[in-house]
């Protein structure tokens, strides 16, 4: 049987100034989203894209997933909780960020980058999609690091205990996550993008590599103790995922079907 290692949260004290291992994940994110984004560009030989717009692009997309995975906890998940107490929506110290509102936040600044750089937003989006896995790989390791979005109660050999949360062996759901959501996704994405694709076809793979990874996963993951199940047995992220899917295959069938 597995123990969680109850890592310290904090990797560096430096005096008053303590610099958490989570914050260090998104920093290699953004760190390993430039690096690659400058191998796409070379790649692509595209002159519309070029290193001044990644630059750009990162603090577009940064906006997106923080404003947008913020109002898309308080929307999906505690909506009435907030409604009730609308200050606390900028708490965001307490916690609260949903993957799928901030997809949604990237997708709405990627359109308005798009249309200020005239560029074609599935264009854009078939350049950044093999760029995310990476930084969702690294947000996943942040939450095995702080002990968090652990997984259902299990017996199988690599269960592992969390003891911040009782002594039941459970899914080390992070580590699941991490492996397909940004070890696999990235995978799949990086080797389909290295040939020439019909537009939206590169979109499209992510939106069904994740939301397919993301709807596996949630059968071992913990729902939220305030939401619990939702109908047919599903959890949110369940539900939220789903749609991810449809629309991925739908964006495919148009790509090709629109090249051929």
């Amino acid at each position: 049987m597995l123990i969680h290692p109850q890592f310290d949260p904090i990797a560096l004290q430096l005096g008053p100034l303590a610099i958490h291992w989570y914050g260090l994940m998104y920093l290699a994110g953004f760190i390993t989203f430039l690096w690659l984004g400058r191998k796409r560009i070379t790649a692509l030989n595209d002159p519309q894209i070029n290193a001044k717009l990644l630059d750009d692009l990162l603090f577009y997309g940064v906006l997106g997933v923080i404003l947008g995975g913020r109002l898309g906890y308080v929307l999906f998940y505690k909506a009435a909780y907030y409604f009730a107490h609308p200050l606390e929506v900028f708490a965001v110290w307490q916690g609260g960020m949903s993957f799928h509102g901030g997809f949604l936040g990237v997708l709405v600044a990627m359109a308005w980058f798009a249309r200020k750089h005239q560029l074609r937003w599935l264009q854009l989006t078939d350049f950044i999609a093999p760029l995310v896995p990476p930084g969702l790989a690294f947000g996943r390791l942040g939450n095995f690091i702080n002990g968090e979005l652990w997984g259902r109660p299990t017996d199988v050999p690599w269960a592992m205990i969390f003891p911040k949360v009782d002594n039941l062996p459970r899914h080390p759901s992070e580590l699941y996550e991490f492996a397909l959501e940004g070890v696999l996704l990235f995978t799949l994405l990086w080797l389909y993008a290295r040939k020439p694709r019909p537009v939206g076809a590169v979109s499209g793979l992510f939106l069904i590599g994740y939301g397919s990874f993301r709807f596996l996963v949630e059968f071992t993951r913990e729902p939220d103790d305030f939401l619990g199940l939702l109908s047919m047995g599903m959890s949110m992220g369940q539900w939220l995922s789903l749609p991810m899917v449809i629309a991925g295959v739908s964006l495919m069938v148009f790509s090709y079907r629109r090249a051929a």
